[in-house]
């Protein structure tokens, strides 16, 4: 069962399409917007709060 978690963004480059989730005091994740899961999901915001699951 995949873990839901909830971390900030660190960056996000929304022409390469790709950034990092800071996790509290966990490794930061790498997000694709292909990963992107709501309708017309393009880009995420510098401080934006995210809620994903882990794979």
């Amino acid at each position: 069962m995949p873990e839901r978690k909830i971390g900030i963004v660190k960056w996000f480059n929304a022409k390469k399409g790709y950034g990092f989730i800071s996790v509290g005091d966990q490794d930061d994740v790498f997000v694709h917007f292909s990963n992107g899961t709501m309708d017309g999901f393009k880009k995420l915001d510098m401080g934006d709060e995210v809620e994903f699951e882990l794979k």
